[in-house]
């Protein structure tokens, strides 16, 4: 049986995220107010005094999109505002210590969800999970939910000694094999991990501490790709194509490439995965206010919370059906209704994270825990990307459409501002195609969207710019930040497809991101990205021809202007593009140090 892919990443040790100082966090807010006022400042001018009134639907369009994204600036800020971790403290040694009735020791369940997954990647799974370092008095079991209910699972389950669960159907999906896990086992707390989740042996003792506060209901960790490629460098893959005899040109090719692409390495993380960005920033800016939510993988719950919730959720569901107010319900109502202590749904993480944050009586929190405690494995095909990609964006607009956590009374304002955020990200996909395609129809129309590409313009936008991305890399501690805008322009028709499929009425399915990697399939999610991208490089052209033959509606500004644009969204959109033609042997996967693991991306929510 050959080795699996990921197991030549294994020796890689995960990136520390150190907490963000008192200067770097004045700078970022004084950078954060500057931007504010002179972005108020551009877009006063814009709407006042910059449309073009002989295209003035145009103009109005655009202005409205940037008013719109600068909106969403401000929800973004605030989500990051500031850094505050959770003091850490050691695992609990009694019962009492983690506000847990009857005598006994700690009991700890750990979950591995599975469905579809090889052996391959459960082995190395359970091997971790058994390898996790038990504190004192905490009495852990290990449990391998298959829901693929597979006689070779419930075999290697056997020979591994783990207890083994299954269940004749799919109802819930992931939250129904929760369910049915739950329904079995009395672990006091819960870990969840996926098929390829790795724990790493310090797991227990890093989070059951929390748990101290009876008011925790779960704890969230980073998640850590081990296996993203790292690629080659520009030159090195220069020399294996060219030569010999091209080395003294090497340096000035790769330095060139490197400049157009925006890109230190090629074949680095091609599927734009890194998550660093939205663990160590967003998630962990949430924890101020204790409103990071539930992402599945890496996580350790309270049986008590997870349960106190379904049973409201539940009753207040057959008061609703039977027509009166909250109150006594009657057997026959209450076993009619299934309990679901994970919310059946395809983002069932962040779902039951909105209704125990929403239970006032309770006061339900969570905590986001910095430090890595488990390793995954990231989408290595174009197929498990957009099945990801799908996945997330599908859950989010489900949410926010049918069961929107704004409009809940429960949930504190704060909390509402944060998901706020998260909604607002993905309802770009509705204003983000106005930008995206503005110099393609000015470029072929000779129509700008201001009245004229004048010095004035340049001195309201290019401050704009400028201080924004100043204020972007203080915030996010200097990690890279374009793969993410990168990722919000590649994904556009994705999520423009999660959308419609969510306003038709069609329930989100749950499709697991494949795991063992099958190249040569998948490149039809692409066609949309490659479609756009062969419009927008003939816009360039036309409007280039156009401006060259000294025709009336273009002129070298409108060129120029529309041109730098067009080509960094070409850029953008054909970033994931490129990953169709990706193979692992564009990646090969030294030992990297601490410093070299911590590269990062910002990518948007989920």
């Amino acid at each position: 049986m050959p080795e699996p892919y990921f197991q030549k990443f294994a020796q890689r040790s995960p990136p520390r995220f150190p907490a963000m100082s008192q200067r770097r966090t004045l700078a970022w807010h004084f950078m954060a107010g500057l931007t504010i006022g002179v972005g108020a400042w551009y877009l006063q001018w814009r709407w006042l005094q910059s449309l073009n009134p002989d295209a003035l639907f145009f103009s109005v369009a655009v202005v409205s999109a940037e008013t719109l994204l600068f909106l969403g600036t401000l929800l973004f800020y605030f989500d990051i505002w500031a850094e505050q971790d959770t003091p850490q403290k050691p695992p609990p040694l009694t019962r009492d210590d983690a506000h847990l009735d009857g005598p006994g020791p700690i009991g700890v369940d750990l979950y591995i969800t599975t469905y579809d997954e090889d052996p391959e990647v459960l082995i190395p799974t359970i091997a971790a999970a058994q390898q996790v370092m038990c504190p004192p008095n905490v009495s852990p079991q290990i449990y391998l939910l298959d829901d693929g209910n597979r006689p070779h699972i419930a075999a290697l389950a056997h020979r591994s000694g783990i207890c083994y669960l299954a269940r004749s159907s799919n109802e819930g999906f992931k939250a129904g094999n929760l369910r049915n896990a739950l329904m079995q086992t009395a672990g006091d707390f819960i870990v969840i991990c996926d098929a390829d989740t790795r724990l790493e042996p310090t797991f227990l003792q890093h989070t059951l501490g929390y748990f101290r506060n009876p008011k925790v209901a779960w704890v969230q960790t980073p998640h850590w790709f081990y296996d993203i490629p790292e690629g080659q460098a520009w030159e090195s893959w220069l020399k294996t194509r060219l030569g010999q005899m091209a080395q003294p040109i090497l340096p000035t090719l790769a330095t060139s490439l490197q400049w157009l692409t925006g890109r230190d390495r090629v074949g680095a993380d091609p599927f734009l995965s890194e998550p660093t960005v939205f663990f160590d920033i967003i998630q962990r800016r949430r924890n101020r206010n204790g409103a990071s939510f539930c992402c599945g993988a890496g996580s350790v719950h309270r049986r008590e919370a997870i349960f106190a919730a379904a049973l409201k959720r539940k009753s207040a569901a057959v008061d609703k059906a039977q027509g009166h107010p909250p109150g006594p319900a009657s057997p026959i109502w209450i076993n009619s209704i299934p309990l679901q202590p994970f919310r059946f749904h395809v983002s069932e993480d962040i779902y039951t994270s909105i209704l125990l944050q929403e239970d006032r009586e309770e006061g339900w929190t969570s905590v986001y825990h910095p430090k890595v405690e488990a390793r995954m494995l990231s989408p290595w095909t174009m197929e498990a990307w957009a099945t990801q990609r799908l996945k997330y964006a599908g859950g989010t607009f489900d949410i926010m459409l049918r069961d929107n956590p704004l409009f809940r009374r429960g949930l504190p304002w704060r909390h509402k501002l944060h998901y706020g955020a998260t909604f607002w990200s993905y309802l770009t996909t509705l204003w983000l195609p106005v930008l995206l395609l503005a110099p393609v129809i000015s470029l072929v129309t000779g129509i700008a969207p201001v009245e004229a590409y004048s010095a004035e313009f340049f001195l309201h936008f290019l401050p704009v710019i400028f201080l924004s991305e100043i204020a972007m890399v203080l915030a996010c501690k200097g990690y890279a930040i374009q793969p993410g805008r990168a990722l919000a322009l590649s994904t556009l028709p994705i999520q423009l497809r999660a959308l419609w499929l969510v306003l038709q009425g069609k329930r989100p399915r749950f499709p697991p991101t494949p795991k063992t990697p099958v190249f040569g399939q998948g490149h039809h999610h692409i066609l949309p990205n490659l479609c756009l991208m062969f419009a927008m490089a003939g816009a360039g052209i036309y409007g280039t021809v156009q401006t060259l033959r000294g025709a009336e509606s273009h002129d070298m500004a409108l060129l120029i202007t529309n041109l730098f644009w067009l080509v960094w969204n070409m850029a953008a959109v054909g970033r994931i593009a490129l990953a169709a033609s990706w193979s692992p042997d564009t990646a090969p996967s030294p030992a990297p140090t601490e410093e070299t693991t911590n590269v990062h991306d910002f990518s948007l929510y989920r």
